[in-house]
């Protein structure tokens, strides 16, 4: 029997998105085999697919290797959790009816090993962008979602990745410095996990949504003794980046090396 002892994390894969998409998602499930050899846990922190919307009889179209792989990894005993992104929101109770898979809307705190994890996507984090939050709410409420899915399917996904694409060039021509670290009073990921330490203790925070994989050390903007480890995951748009944790070390790693 193989020795299960570690704690994964994936995100950002966006897949449906670009025109590699199919290899990335073969390249995916490569790396989630090797993870079912040792995974205790596997993570997954939102925006896995580019959009999702669960209709009560209709599955949307491609990426039945991923989702075939995680029925796999939930059947040989592996501990899912998936936390929902801002292009997955509307992924609701399939993969957990389907598959078994812990559901998260916002951030929680997983424990592994006697250790504290503040996990989450990320996005709308710190409250830097006020517009944003606005279009969080209106997408999050259950009646607009109730009547997006009167909408045919056709109609829905066209206009979903039409305005995704839209939205991510937008975004780059803004600041094509997007991906990179913008400064501890920039991120708001990194606002948010010091604020939640002034709150409660814990070991780590491991976030996605940033596409920059990155690590270092916060402390809580009110007790400097509160200290704890934060990374981002990455993605596996733009990088190949997954996190392990195993044996008290938490690291970034890119697969392939």
């Amino acid at each position: 029997m193989p020795n299960r002892d570690k704690l994964y994390f994936l995100s950002d894969a966006h897949l449906g998105a670009g025109a590699d998409s199919l290899e990335r998602e073969r390249q995916l499930c490569s790396l989630l085999d090797q993870m079912g050899q040792d995974a205790t846990m596997i993570v997954l922190l939102g925006d896995m697919f580019d959009f999702w919307f669960t209709y009560r009889y209709v599955v949307p179209k491609g990426s039945v290797r991923l989702l075939g792989k995680l029925a796999e990894l939930a059947d040989s005993g592996v501990e899912l959790h998936y936390f929902i992104g801002n292009h997955d929101m509307w992924l609701f109770d399939y993969i957990s009816q389907q598959m078994n898979v812990t559901m998260h809307s916002e951030p929680d705190i997983i424990e592994f090993c006697g250790k504290k994890f503040l996990v989450g996507h990320g996005d709308g984090l710190g409250h830097l962008d006020r517009r944003y939050d606005c279009i969080r709410w209106v997408f999050r409420n259950k009646i607009n979602q109730f009547l997006f899915s009167l909408l045919p399917p056709a109609l829905t996904f066209g206009v979903a990745q039409a305005w995704s694409h839209k939205s991510r060039k937008g975004h780059i021509k803004k600041n094509p410095k997007i991906f990179e670290y913008q400064g501890d009073e920039h991120e708001g990921i990194v606002i948010y996990c010091r604020d939640r330490l002034n709150q409660e203790q814990f070991d780590y925070c491991v976030f996605g949504h940033r596409h920059t994989p990155f690590t270092k050390e916060i402390s809580g903007t009110k007790c400097l003794d509160s200290r704890a480890q934060y990374v981002n995951v990455g993605d596996w748009l733009i990088h190949r980046n997954y996190v392990v944790y195993c044996d008290g070390l938490l690291s970034l790693h890119e697969f392939g090396k």
